[in-house]
């Protein structure tokens, strides 16, 4: 099982797109036959932060959810270009 997290600062006036788009990106992305968990958040302290949570099967499915066309479009088309820094963080689950 792969896991991590995906943390991506935006401005304040993008939030109402961002959303819109990461609506798009969950509901696609949770079709997928590898994606275990898809789900963003917004930081309750910082509202322009978003992080999502992801799970993959394997290395294999997370690559493949890379690849897809609504990847391509909603984060590489969108999120991508309206994010001010982003980072990622690898999970080790316990259990």
């Amino acid at each position: 099982m792969i896991s991590f997290t995906v943390r991506m600062r935006f401005a304040q006036e993008d939030r109402s797109e961002i959303d819109d788009i990461l609506r798009e990106l969950t509901r696609e992305s949770r079709q997928e036959p590898g994606c275990m968990n898809y789900i963003p958040h917004r930081m309750q302290e910082d509202p322009d932060t978003v992080l999502i949570y992801e799970q993959y099967t394997d290395q294999k499915a997370e690559e493949a959810h890379r690849q897809t066309p609504h990847f391509r479009k909603y984060a590489v088309g969108g999120l991508f270009q309206k994010m001010l820094d982003r980072n990622r963080e690898d999970l080790i689950a316990l259990v």
